[in-house]
């Protein structure tokens, strides 16, 4: 009597426990309810409906932001089948998007289908954030899915509930990113379509830990390179050494490039600037031979003139002209502007010395009849030439970026380091290369050189 007594206090017991634990379900399966078959659209309520997420092909319905044209052929002009990602960027450009396909069919049960313990197909889950997936479970491991927040959705592979593998976002604002995912973060290459204030950007390359680092530059004998000279390729004792334009090939593309080198580094050298000037005082009296040789052998010539704060823009170029020549064929001639923060706020501040520098660049323009280029370094794009949208949008520019990753702007030339090595000449050679390939550089010296 008294063991059916404590039984059935037992299972009573049970059967309560039981109903507080169901009681949550049951209100869940009664607030779940099926999918609803509507197309899903950005800017609308569907970011925060997990029925609306279970549109099985929500990447197709979106409605995007057009892809800025002159960006896109800019990109496809610049690159080809060899460069990393150009399979991907030539199907974003035909619009191909990338889709999760979930089951629209959340089982009630336990919000999600289990066998043997472990969740399979679709399933409701939460990130670390309290941010809700949709996805398809594989032995009880969260594989593939979508997820929204405040500014758009996630759609691609998945590990521990966090982004990782090959997934895409796109954004309310009509923006789109499809690339690869570690920990929750953009990571490795990736494509995407970004909303800047003066309009829409494609930016291809490699990010780390959610930061856009610039496109990888795979080194082949099929890039134009050059290198950049001053006195100081003449050895920096009493007594000058020669360069032997004969023996004249890249042979090491500096420490940081060298892991991007496919084959061997063994290039010619398609083109040089020569230092001519600096300021009102400075000349290089290499300048002349140098200028001789490099046309004497055939490679693409032009002058640079270092940039001083300390004397006006039209001192500079009427000095600069004097003592540089300008014959049918040569290179734009360079600006050469490299001061520091400190330089500039001592000659009265950086409005001031860009009236000077657009004094220099209109006066060798006329007298040339071709725009002059303009080398300077990212950190000084980023600080000042930013600020100056007529100088970046109407001037080539030739940034000096040591770095293993490609510049993030409009660029003729990418000086890519400082300690290269050139068979012919002493010591350390800036190495440059032209952003394209042969065509691109052929169609450059038509177009862009000195015509006299």
């Amino acid at each position: 009597m008294k063991k059916t007594l404590v039984l059935s206090v037992i299972i009573i017991g049970t059967l309560i426990f039981a109903s507080i634990l169901l009681c949550p379900l049951i209100a869940a399966s009664m607030l779940i309810g099926n999918p609803h078959p509507t197309s899903v659209r950005l800017g609308q309520a569907w970011v925060h409906q997990a029925d609306s997420m279970l549109e099985s092909t929500p990447s197709q319905n979106v409605t995007s932001a057009p892809i800025p044209e002159e960006e896109l052929n800019y990109y496809m002009e610049r690159h080809n089948v060899q460069d990393e990602g150009y399979e991907m960027v030539v199907a974003f450009a035909n619009g191909k998007r990338h889709n999760v396909d979930v089951d629209r069919h959340v089982a009630v049960w336990n919000v999600g289908r289990w066998e043997n313990h472990c969740r399979q197909g679709t399933a409701l889950a939460l990130d670390s954030l309290g941010r809700t997936i949709v996805g398809t479970c594989r032995n009880d491991s969260l594989f593939t899915g979508l997820c929204p927040d405040t500014t758009g959705i996630y759609l691609g592979d998945y590990h521990k509930e966090k982004a990782e593998g090959h997934g895409a976002y796109i954004k309310t604002d009509g923006g789109y990113f499809e690339g690869h995912w570690e920990n929750g973060l953009r990571q490795g290459f990736g494509v995407e379509l970004w909303m800047a204030d003066d309009g829409s950007r494609l930016r291809v390359g490699e990010w780390s830990k959610d930061r856009f680092m610039g496109e990888r530059m795979k080194h082949t004998s099929e890039r134009i390179y050059g290198i950049d000279i001053a006195r100081y390729q003449h050895g920096r004792g009493r007594r000058p050494v020669a360069i032997q334009w004969k023996k004249l090939r890249i042979t090491h593309v500096g420490k940081r490039g060298s892991d991007n080198v496919s084959g061997t580094v063994d290039y010619p050298v398609s083109f040089v600037y020569i230092k001519s000037t600096e300021g009102t005082t400075v000349r290089n009296k290499f300048y002349l031979n140098d200028y001789t040789q490099a046309r004497k052998h055939g490679i693409s010539t032009g002058a640079y003139h270092f940039w001083s704060v300390r004397r006006s823009g039209a001192e500079q170029a009427k000095y600069f002209i004097s003592n540089t020549l300008f014959r049918n064929g040569d290179l734009p001639p360079v600006l050469d502007i490299e001061p520091s923060k400190a330089q500039i706020e001592l000659a009265g501040g950086a409005e001031k010395m860009f009236q000077q520098i657009r004094i220099w660049l209109n006066t060798v323009e006329r007298w040339t009849g071709v725009k002059p280029i303009l080398y300077v370094n990212q950190l000084f794009v980023n600080n000042y030439l930013s600020q100056q949208p007529d100088l970046k949008r109407d001037y080539r520019v030739w940034i000096a970026r040591y770095s293993e990753y490609k510049p993030d702007v409009r660029l003729t030339y990418w000086q890519l380091c400082s300690d290269g090595r050139v068979a012919g000449i002493q010591g350390d050679v800036d190495i440059n290369v032209f952003n394209g390939y042969q065509n691109q550089f052929e169609a450059f010296l038509e177009k862009e050189t000195i015509k006299r």
